[in-house]
């Protein structure tokens, strides 16, 4: 299976959202018509911007919206599961748009694909994660020490299709997920790799790391580096 993947650079999220949405519906229209849709992956990084999932409780932002404008951030609510999070600058944010069906893999085995391929990248930094039951994500945990996320994931699926994704915290600037208590959790924190490490790390590297793990994980065996205009016929 081949994987075509595309670099938006920095994008608001809106406007990924609206992208997202045009791909994940060409993609149900294709199988409709008895094709094979493209298996895509975008990778961005947005400015500050809180979503908050279909299943998410309004509570979990600790402020006013008017307050988040404030700081310049957006807050958005979404059509994927999990509860509110944070997207900005120092971020990987991946959103897969894959026909699971010509995987041969259910959802549960997909999000373990995702959490499975970060982890294994994560200990290239040596950074020890894991996943915890009924938490999606990737965890650190260590022993009389809150359990700490380094990434996020929330999905959608229709007709076997996916969007929404993942969103590990690389250089990211902690103090924005003060604000909210991440995906609902009081007694759980965020953290990033440059926390972990203690130093700022090559995104890039990481990127490239993680594409590998994704890519084996799904079994991939080829990757296409693509331009937006040639994933589809916008941008």
């Amino acid at each position: 299976m081949e994987l075509d993947v595309v670099d938006l650079g920095t994008m608001a999220y809106g406007e990924c959202w609206e992208l997202q949405q045009r791909l994940f519906e060409e993609s149900i229209a294709q199988k409709a018509a008895g094709e094979k849709p493209s298996q895509r992956v975008l990778l961005v990084e947005h400015p500050p911007v809180y979503t908050l999932g279909k299943s998410g409780k309004e509570s979990n932002l600790l402020v006013a919206e008017e307050y988040l404008r404030g700081l310049g951030a957006e807050f958005f609510h979404i059509d994927r599961g999990g509860d509110i999070t944070f997207h900005g600058p120092g971020q990987i944010v991946g959103y897969p748009i894959l026909d699971l069906s010509q995987m041969g893999i259910g959802l549960k085995a997909y999000i373990d694909a995702i959490e499975g391929a970060v982890i294994d990248t994560m200990a290239e930094w040596g950074i020890t994660c894991q996943r915890v039951e009924g938490a999606a994500g990737v965890w650190i945990v260590e022993p009389h020490k809150p359990m700490r996320k380094i990434c996020a994931i929330g999905v959608k699926s229709s007709h076997w299709v996916t969007m929404h994704g993942f969103a590990l915290n690389v250089n990211t600037d902690l103090k924005w997920f003060g604000l909210i208590n991440p995906c609902g959790f009081t007694d759980r924190t965020a953290t990033s790799m440059e926390r972990e490490l203690g130093e700022r790390v090559d995104a890039q590297r990481v990127k490239e790391r993680l594409l590998g793990h994704l890519a084996k994980k799904l079994d991939v065996n080829k990757i296409n580096t693509k331009r937006l205009c040639q994933l589809t016929n916008v941008g």
